[in-house]
């Protein structure tokens, strides 16, 4: 699963999630290896936008990185981000009720 915490530029929220929109909706509809792609917004920080996902493999999320839309996104973003911070982890516990 991958973790992606952004802190954006003050005011590029609304630009930055039409793009962020378009990667997840593309992800989750063209990409048969990915089964979770979540956009997040923090409370109280309106510029901080988190991205959960979660990928069959790590060949599913490399196929992902190398995509015409996270291409597009990754490159039209890139100027409205102050960081990105990417952390991938492993998954130790799925805890069922």
């Amino acid at each position: 699963m991958v973790w992606v915490d952004f802190r954006l530029k003050p005011g590029a929220r609304g630009r930055f999630r039409e793009l962020v929109d378009a990667n997840a909706t593309a992800s989750m509809r063209s990409e048969t290896g990915c089964r979770r792609f979540d956009v997040t917004q923090a409370r109280d920080e309106p510029d901080r936008v988190l991205l959960y996902e979660i990928y069959d493999s790590e060949a599913a999320f490399e196929h992902h990185c190398r995509t015409v839309h996270f291409d597009e996104f990754n490159s039209q973003s890139a100027p409205l981000v102050d960081t990105k911070l990417v952390t991938i982890c492993d998954l130790v516990l799925e805890a069922s009720s």
